[in-house]
């Protein structure tokens, strides 16, 4: 068994004589097969690293290096052809006529005749609700307009029977009479009663319509009269004696008044004289006070005291200028109060569709609810916007074309076309209305419809790509539309520009001048050129890469 060694006594190793020194290592050789493989290796990192300079010196060429040249001319020839401009878009479809009916006053719902989805025509009824509140508002209207209309015929004070004006007060024309102010008191003196007071012994012998004889001793008159009326009352007089009164009435001869003493005699059935309890003073027949009715400026007045006048005469007018606004006030509400009972009983506004209704007989509906829409979609009514370069374009009357989602086609036509656009990203919009016939009902209310039409065409023009035409600087620093043109020598209206400011385009000593151009209609691909450029020129479109030479030109354009 072997000697085992611990680690705490590591050996030493046994010290080398001389003779036990080994010889110094000699240096190997490669084999050719080895010496191959390094040159391959050698030539594969020489090849990367030619490569990786070679992407850092593209990387620095594109980056840092300027490149003076922008690459090869690019041009091709005005041509003549056709070009349309279009204008293309979409609107959305909305129903010519919608009309929405509204609720005037709280109240109770007491009949619903239509539902969603109906046909009505116009003046079908749709439904009816009972309103105290707008019966009360018509009530009040109606009295409000009654009264106004009474004043207005007041305006001129007529007399109400024939008589004497008396305790006259006095207008000048212009003065503001009031409404209820006395003017005067009118008495009927072409008649004068009497009232006396008669036995009840003789209340067998008195009757109406019986004959009496008045005396008035101041003036010696002694006429007829008659008893007009006979009042049972009871009168007593301080000899303890019961009276009744009779009135008795006669005509004025023309010299009578009132407050004349008089006496009167009627006779019994057997003939003898009745005299009354003692004589009584004459009065007016009838007495009354004149009131106007109405107030405002005064236009005239014919009242004198103690003027005779007959039934019908004018006394006063005045103006019906304080009552005009006040009556088409009160037209207006009355009108209104009118509308809105009948607007609780409502009928169809408009030939349509119900689209929906809220009612339910019995509920409570209040005022400003609205209760049912109705639309008339046999013509349909869409709004295209069209831009401020093309909308001279349309007119009153065109014809549009319009298309929905799944080819459906329709002709719109233009009914109004609005003269303020709506300005918004550079440029300014219009709106332009449309009418659609939607007779089949094929187009619904919301539908989006697309359109185009054609707003101006030109046939047999010039024509350039619409890169051709450039927009820079002339001398006087005015904005020009020029294309280069390729020419050998000057044009006489080649413009002067500073290239330096201009990158991307011709220089004249590559061939091309800057000519002035008058263009018309463009579209995405080309512009027609109506002056400036023929056909057959040759016109700068960009520059273009040189593939086959390595160039990197670019093409700039400048709009």
């Amino acid at each position: 068994m072997p000697d085992l060694q611990t680690p705490e006594a590591p050996v030493k190793a046994p010290e080398q004589t001389p003779e036990q020194t080994p010889e110094k290592k000699k240096k190997r050789v490669r084999t050719a097969a080895e010496k191959k493989k390094l040159v391959k290796r050698i030539i594969a990192f020489v090849v990367a690293a030619a490569v990786l300079a070679g992407i850092i010196f593209g990387m620095w060429v594109l980056v840092f290096k300027e490149d003076d040249s922008l690459g090869i001319i690019y041009a091709e020839p005005a041509y003549i052809g056709s070009i349309q401009s279009m204008v293309e878009g979409s609107g959305n479809a909305n129903a010519k006529e919608t009309s929405t009916v509204t609720i005037p006053a709280n109240g109770t719902v007491q009949q619903v005749l239509v539902a969603p989805g109906d046909v009505v025509t116009a003046g079908q009824p749709l439904f009816a609700v009972y309103s105290q509140t707008a019966q009360d508002a018509l009530a009040t209207a109606q009295a409000q307009m009654d009264s106004l209309t009474d004043k207005l015929a007041n305006l001129t004070l007529t007399a109400p029977f024939s008589g004497k004006l008396m305790e006259v007060t006095e207008f000048q024309p212009g003065d503001n009479v009031g409404e209820g102010s006395t003017v005067a008191t009118l008495v009927n003196d072409t008649r004068l009663k009497l009232s006396l007071y008669f036995s009840y012994a003789y209340e067998n012998d008195i009757r109406v319509g019986q004959t009496a004889m008045v005396t008035v001793p101041a003036v010696m008159y002694t006429g007829e009269g008659v008893v007009e009326k006979i009042n049972k009352v009871s009168f007593i007089t301080p000899e303890g004696g019961i009276y009744f009164e009779a009135i008795i009435a006669f005509d004025n001869p023309g010299t009578l008044t009132a407050e004349m003493d008089a006496s009167v005699a009627l006779s019994a059935g057997d003939g003898s004289a009745i005299f009354p309890y003692e004589d009584g003073k004459t009065q007016y027949y009838e007495t009354r006070t004149l009131t106007t009715k109405a107030g405002g400026p005064l236009l005239s007045s014919n009242l004198l005291n103690y003027a005779n006048v007959h039934a019908g005469d004018a006394l006063l007018s005045m103006s019906s200028e304080a009552l005009d606004q006040q009556i088409l006030t009160a037209q207006e509400a009355l009108k209104e109060a009118q509308a809105n009972v009948d607007a609780l009983n409502a009928s169809a506004p408009i030939d349509g569709t119900v689209i929906s209704c809220t009612l339910v007989e019995g509920g409570e509906v209040k005022a400003g609810d609205a209760v049912v829409t109705i639309q008339n979609t046999t013509t349909m009514v869409v709004t295209i916007q069209v831009d401020d370069r093309n909308i001279g374009f349309v007119k009153l009357g065109d014809m549009i074309t319009l298309s929905n989602y799944n080819g459906g086609s329709y002709m719109g036509t233009v009914t109004n076309v609005a003269m303020q656009g709506e300005v918004g990203q550079g440029m300014s919009t219009y709106p332009v209305t449309l009418e659609v016939d939607n007779f089949d009902g094929s187009l619904y209310a919301g539908a989006w419809l697309d359109y185009s039409f054609v707003t101006s065409e030109s046939e047999g023009c010039v024509l350039v790509l619409t890169t051709a035409v450039k927009s820079v600087a002339d001398a006087e620093g005015n904005k020009q539309a020029v294309v280069f043109v390729q020419r050998e020598e000057r044009p006489d209206d080649a413009l002067e520009l500073d290239y330096s400011v201009l990158p991307g385009v011709p220089k004249p000593e590559e061939g091309y001048w800057p000519v002035p151009v008058v263009t018309g209609i463009s579209d995405a691909k080309q512009v027609e050129i109506i002056s400036g450029v023929e056909d057959g020129d040759m016109v700068f479109i960009n520059y273009t890469t040189d593939q086959m030479n390595g160039g990197m030109g670019g093409g700039i354009m400048i709009g």
